[in-house]
């Protein structure tokens, strides 16, 4: 936290000690309360909740000792420093047993208050930010406060309170950044499996060649390198959730073995002889829906109708924009705390740039974009301290290539059905987009996924496809 953020309570009888006290604390930034005895202190403390307290421990009605114990009731984070004279230092030393701070001997040296309250506040900030942290690891954070409020997301959440106490195996819709694996641990939260383990792993960035040991695990010797036994994801998440990201990238090969585990709820680790059991709940994510990869020949039928139980579609950003200010609020909020800044805000014609924006990369990329207003913006965040505009024109190349006319190629062929053009015409359009854009990267794949916002596997696969051969050279054909 910042000086002029924290507030600090002041209490002691002497109304000089009290005046004295203020103006040094205030000379540094913070902004302080006051009170003239121990039970008015503990009034304020609840009321208020300062940042941190000193106070005397001799004051009438309550003295100081009392006062720790109730404040200490109702919190136990507060730091309370205690003021003492030279001769009641083994009171003050059995307060701080009792969880005072520390203390201080009158008469006190300035810059030793300066220097304990800067300690203090500094443990404060550590014990807040392991607090939230852990809180987000138990799911006790709802997920409204990371994702939106919006209507749309609250038929979202409704379907992750429905579905979560029951063991159905649940597909999640959405684009990349859309917060997929957000609702994936909302669900493992809210369900009976929650002190168990969440594994997540996406497919798309495992090569195929270790993708099997992976997931299943291998036994000591099972290949070359492999030294020393393995688990593998499905037994770490056993008794647990399993969210599998990507699910569409995994080769046909490993489908087939996934539904046969599914089915048998046992694993055989690579090398190994003997079935272990498993007790998971499979959570899968997909940019693009089963049914269609079924129909492109490229997912199983009968392992998509195993897994299809239960679906949920996440809207993307720009179908929800009222959760655009909610959502940007919370990012300057931790973003000022990451680069200990106090950045306001936006002004109204920033806001107007971020509800103007489509928002392709969805929550992950106006995360992106608040952060770095932040580190640009001094006070308020204005047009210039937001990296829209001007990134999108340097990194993405898709705009201008939807303003030119595409070259498709006459279909002659008379036998050919509506359905059967439709195809070719959206063939040829991406086959024509996939390369304008390794042209731009000149053949790097990477490059060219991340400009596409695609997965390098899918990347890699349409290239194969559509026979586009990039040399290791960058140059390539088609």
């Amino acid at each position: 936290m910042k000086k002029k953020d924290a507030k600090i309570l002041i209490a002691d009888d002497l109304k000089d000690m009290r005046m004295v006290l203020s103006t040094l604390l205030k000379r540094e930034g913070y902004n302080t309360i006051t009170a003239d005895n121990g039970s008015t202190a503990v009034e304020l403390a609840r009321k208020e909740l300062p940042d941190a307290v000193i106070m005397d421990i001799k004051m009438p009605v309550m003295d100081g000792i009392e006062a720790l114990k109730q404040i200490k009731k109702f919190s136990q984070t507060i730091p309370v420093i205690l003021m003492t004279a030279y001769g009641e230092v083994e009171t003050a030393v059995e307060a701080v047993k009792l969880g005072a701070y520390d203390y201080i001997v009158k008469p006190f040296d300035n810059e030793k208050i300066i220097i304990t309250f800067k300690n203090a506040l500094a443990e404060l900030r550590l014990k807040r930010e392991v607090k939230t942290l852990r809180s987000n690891l138990e799911g006790k954070s709802p997920i409204s406060e990371i994702m939106g409020t919006s209507n749309e997301l609250k038929r979202v959440f409704l379907q992750v309170e429905r579905v979560a106490p029951t063991n159905f195996t649940v597909v999640l819709y959405g684009e990349t950044g859309s917060g997929k694996e957000l609702v994936a641990r909302a669900i493992h939260n809210q369900s009976p499996r929650r002190k168990g383990e969440f594994v997540a792993v996406d497919c798309g960035a495992i090569p195929e060649t270790l993708i099997e040991s992976e997931l299943f695990g291998y036994e000591k010797g099972a290949f070359t390198g492999a030294d020393k036994r393995k688990e593998g994801v499905f037994e770490l998440a056993s008794r647990g959730s399993l969210f599998l990201d990507e699910i569409g990238n995994l080769p046909k090969s490993m489908q087939s073995k996934l539904l046969r585990v599914i089915e048998d709820h046992c694993v055989r680790r690579l090398g190994g002889k003997e079935n272990i059991k498993i007790d998971i709940r499979i959570i899968l994510a997909c940019n693009e829906k089963l049914e269609d990869l079924v129909k492109a020949g490229k997912f199983r039928e009968d392992l998509y109708h195993r897994l299809n139980e239960f679906t949920i579609e996440i809207p993307p950003l720009r179908k929800r924009k009222e959760d655009i200010i909610s959502l940007s609020r919370k990012f300057v909020d931790i973003t000022n705390q990451e680069l200990d800044k106090n950045v306001r805000g936006f002004s109204e014609s920033a806001l107007k740039c971020l509800f103007n924006y489509n928002w392709p990369g969805n929550i992950r990329e106006l995360k992106n974009v608040v952060r770095k207003a932040v580190l640009m913006a001094d006070d308020i965040i204005e047009p210039e301290n937001i990296p829209i505009k001007k990134s999108r024109l340097k990194t993405d190349p898709i705009d201008r290539l939807i303003s030119q006319p595409f070259k498709i190629k006459k279909i002659d062929d008379k036998d050919f059905s509506l359905k059967d053009i439709v195809k070719k015409v959206i063939s040829d359009v991406e086959k024509q987009v996939i390369s304008e854009v390794l042209k731009r990267t000149k053949g790097n794949k990477s490059k060219a996924s991340r400009i596409l916002k695609i997965d390098y596997k899918t990347m890699h696969c349409k290239v194969k496809d559509y026979r586009i051969r990039v040399d290791n050279d960058g140059s390539f054909a088609i």
